[in-house]
């Protein structure tokens, strides 16, 4: 199998600003330990970061005939990107939605996801873990 990793707005950032939210490990390794999780599985991953919503929206419509499953943390355009929703309505290849952090147990405005009915499932709350929750739960 073949998956995507997505990760949007400031994540690019990560281990760098909000170390008692999103943890104090990069986003460059974070990847690297899901690179080699998901090749112990037998399987391939692919990882694209950005703060730019179009690129998002056009790295989803891509993911068609491609990737098996697409894990996607869109960071702030969770709570609004009505376009990142309607790309990933627009393909067959499922998508679960994920966070690093308890979002219900952030601030209000966080608590609603435009993404989450679109997506095959969520996870969150669990920092980096929560990227290899939602890797794992294409081949289990």
């Amino acid at each position: 199998m073949k998956f995507l990793v997505l990760n949007g707005v400031n994540l690019g950032r990560t281990g760098m600003r909000e170390k008692g939210v999103y943890g104090a490990d990069t986003l460059e390794s974070i990847n690297k330990g899901l690179a080699d999780f998901v090749k112990a599985h037998g399987h391939e991953v692919d990882f694209f970061q950005s703060d730019l919503e179009g690129e998002l929206c056009t790295k989803v419509g891509q993911a068609e005939d491609v990737y098996d499953g697409i894990v996607l943390n869109a960071g702030a355009f969770t709570h609004y990107s009505y376009a990142i929703r309607d790309a990933i309505a627009g393909i067959s290849v499922p998508v679960v939605e994920v966070h690093m952090s308890n979002v219900h147990a952030r601030e209000e405005f966080r608590h609603k996801s435009v993404l989450t009915e679109v997506c095959k499932g969520e996870i969150l709350g669990f920092g980096k873990n929560s990227y290899y929750l939602a890797l794992e739960s294409f081949w289990l």
